[in-house]
């Protein structure tokens, strides 16, 4: 089948922060069968070299990298590092995240400063650093990982919640900020996607059942039902695009679901 160049990727240098696992490991691997460049990065660099080396082809090699995002020094370094060897960054996708449920009266000061360092500081720190290369260059894009909690929070996830909809915010002040230097930056907002995190969580019949009856389309969702709307995103597809959410969620948020009778009752 002929590439549409509409939607062409090769040749982008891709950095995906987070990308050791779940959506983040099937975005990368998305872009590097597509023949961009890709340099995936984790907290521990051998999770990030090994899962770098199974997504590698002779064509395409992926190159994996440290970092920890709670740590603005060793941001600093990858983007600096990256920068240095290839020249540019075309796209950023964001997806390093964490989180501890419990109700909020139960939240350490520890806790909160674990999932805000890594959730929103670094994610803008990533940003940021990323977005100097962009802006320099004169274009770029940039796709940060959001959640259903910025359409309406959950509940035992305050913090993470919080962070979430913090980077709706962040995503539109820095689409508005760096639009005129030809960096668009837009957020993709998962639904319940099934990953090495959350499998334990539905694994439960309730809340198995509870999933499917509140999604339209029926199922939970997989890290590969993300790759098409980061693909996208970072492509001449969305050229006119820039500081929106995109939810996909098989559509959670379309709406309420309530337990009337399928007559319609009265």
């Amino acid at each position: 089948m002929p590439r549409d160049a509409l939607f062409d990727v090769s040749r982008h240098v891709v950095l995906v922060s987070g990308g050791t696992r779940g959506i983040g490991r099937a975005i990368a691997a998305a872009f590097a069968e597509r023949g961009a460049r890709v340099i995936l990065t984790g907290r521990h660099a051998t999770a990030a070299q090994e899962t770098a080396a199974a997504l590698s082809t002779d064509k395409h090699p992926v190159e994996g990298e440290a970092c920890d995002v709670s740590d603005p020094n060793a941001i600093k370094a990858l983007v600096e590092s990256v920068h240095q060897r290839h020249g540019r960054i075309d796209t950023l996708v964001n997806v390093a995240g964490v989180n501890r449920r419990k109700p909020a009266s139960d939240v350490t000061e520890e806790d909160y400063d674990f999932i805000l360092d890594i959730n929103l500081k670094g994610a803008f720190l990533m940003a940021q650093a990323v977005g100097r290369v962009m802006c320099k260059q004169g274009e770029g894009s940039q796709i940060h990982i959001s959640s259903l909690n910025n359409d309406r929070p959950l509940k035992n996830v305050g913090p993470y919640a919080m962070s979430k909809a913090a980077l709706g915010h962040m995503t539109r002040v820095l689409a508005m900020e760096w639009g005129p230097h030809g960096v668009r930056v837009n957020a993709l907002a998962p639904g319940f996607v099934l990953t090495d995190l959350t499998r334990k969580l539905w694994s439960d019949p309730t809340m198995q059942a509870w999933g499917r009856a509140n999604t339209p389309l029926g199922r939970l969702g997989e890290p590969v039902d993300m790759v098409g709307t980061a693909l996208f995103l970072a492509s001449n597809a969305s050229a006119f695009m820039t500081g929106q959410i995109l939810f996909v969620d098989g559509g959670f948020t379309a709406g309420w679901a309530w337990p009337i009778p399928s007559g319609g009752g009265q």
